[in-house]
């Protein structure tokens, strides 16, 4: 599983991959919402757990009380602190304190593409294998749950959804990936799909 990965995602540095946004799906409002937003550098970690049987995905949802992204399913992650030494050191520290998820637990194999929301974070996507074991302690005030998805699920074409919104007078598109009784979508799902591009790129190669 570690080999696979590794020769799917790109090692070192993450500015070597490609570069995705919510504006791919919402090129019309590229312009109108670019302008003059700052951008925020920002980390997540895609924690792919090695089951023996069946590698899954470990996403949590956020508590419904937060003021941004509340109710939200998403990654291990956020903002990249003055004291990080990079993106990889700030997925793997807000994977320890939003669900308890140690580093000695967690084998870093590369990047997905840098993600841009249309609210100015500028994502780095740090896909780790998880060694199974660990016991997940959730930030109450941030994680109101976290669970694992299949892999072969997220990766399953069919499952992928492409909805749409309206949101300050205009239709926004998005992809979506319901699962159970969790709703996976925007910029999470938008990983996964570049998580499934990629592996099938491999996939191609080898074949």
């Amino acid at each position: 599983m570690r080999n696979w990965l590794a020769d799917a995602l790109t090692a070192g540095n993450p500015a070597a991959r490609g570069r995705r946004s919510d504006y791919d799906l919402n090129r019309e409002a590229k312009l109108q919402e670019q302008a003059g937003m700052p951008v925020r550098d920002a980390a997540v970690l895609v924690p792919v757990v090695n089951h023996p049987g069946e590698p899954t995905i470990l996403l949590t949802k956020r508590t419904d009380h937060l003021t941004k992204h509340a109710g939200q399913v998403s990654f291990p992650g956020g903002k990249v602190d003055e004291a990080d030494e990079d993106a990889v050191a700030a997925a793997l520290r807000e994977a320890h304190e939003e669900v308890g998820l140690g580093a000695n637990h967690i084998e870093v194999c590369g990047f997905l593409d840098t993600y841009r929301t249309g609210t100015g974070f500028e994502i780095v996507p740090v896909v780790g294998l998880v060694t199974p074991g660990f016991e997940l302690t959730l930030q109450e005030s941030e994680v109101q749950a976290a669970f694992e998805v299949p892999l072969s699920f997220l990766l399953d074409r069919s499952n992928h959804q492409l909805e749409s919104a309206m949101w300050k007078g205009i239709e926004r598109h998005y992809y979506a990936m319901p699962y159970g009784d969790y709703f996976i979508w925007g910029a999470t799902a938008a990983m996964l799909v570049n998580l499934c591009d990629v592996m099938e790129a491999v996939r191609e190669d080898v074949g």
